[in-house]
């Protein structure tokens, strides 16, 4: 769910300005799952600019608060979520803590680093969302070691039926900051596509996994 809608075109904008986004319908580029995507979205890039991550830092407090309250923990999801995390975290002045993909190797064989206890509220901070897989393993991780997960926020979601169908079944809210459908909408406002790309980037998100780059 975006959290405001007017947030969701500016940040849209501005992932398109940083180039965090690039879109190429015609020459699409291949995900480790082997999807061809029109899209690339890399929302680390965001740190590289202060004014830009400032201000997805503040909107992340400001829905954060609106939606699941003031947590008692930010746990930021390994690797994108941690920097977002970190940032939320100090801003509302609350401890952080993150969650890897794997349990360490070495050491105390940690899953979850920092310092929490049982029964602490806790959101979960993620950069992008496609089809929920990760996310919702740290969110089951989490609830495994007695927290309470109110809800996950990210900077950015696909919107894929799937991912809506996954968080459902895990019982988790979510809010967005922006989503690939504003993204494409502020695109073509701001003439990065054409009418043409347009339309196969809705086709893309209907049915991704079968889709193919049109032959020029």
């Amino acid at each position: 769910m975006i959290n405001n809608k007017d947030t969701a075109f500016r940040i849209a904008e501005e992932l398109l300005k940083i180039k965090a986004v690039k879109l190429r319908p015609q020459n699409p580029f291949t995900w480790a799952s082997g999807w061809k995507s029109p899209i690339y979205c890399d929302n680390r890039i965001t740190l590289s600019f202060p004014a830009v991550r400032t201000y997805i830092r503040q909107e992340f407090c400001s829905a954060i608060l609106a939606n699941f309250g003031k947590p008692d923990v930010i746990a930021g999801v390994a690797t994108g979520g941690v920097p977002q995390g970190v940032l939320v975290a100090q801003e509302l002045g609350i401890p952080f803590i993150y969650i890897r993909s794997a349990s360490k190797e070495h050491g105390m064989g940690n899953l979850i680093e920092g310092l929490y206890e049982e029964g602490q509220k806790v959101v979960v901070l993620e950069d992008l969302i496609s089809t929920g897989g990760s996310s919702l393993k740290a969110v089951e991780s989490l609830r495994e070691a007695g927290l309470i997960v109110k809800g996950l926020a990210c900077i950015f979601t696909y919107g894929f039926s799937l991912a809506e169908r996954n968080f459902e079944k895990a019982e988790c809210p979510y809010i967005t900051l922006t989503d690939y459908s504003v993204l494409i909408e502020q695109a073509l406002s701001a003439n990065y596509i054409n009418e043409e790309d347009l339309v196969e980037l809705r086709k893309w998100k209907e049915n991704p996994a079968k889709w193919n780059s049109p032959v020029k």
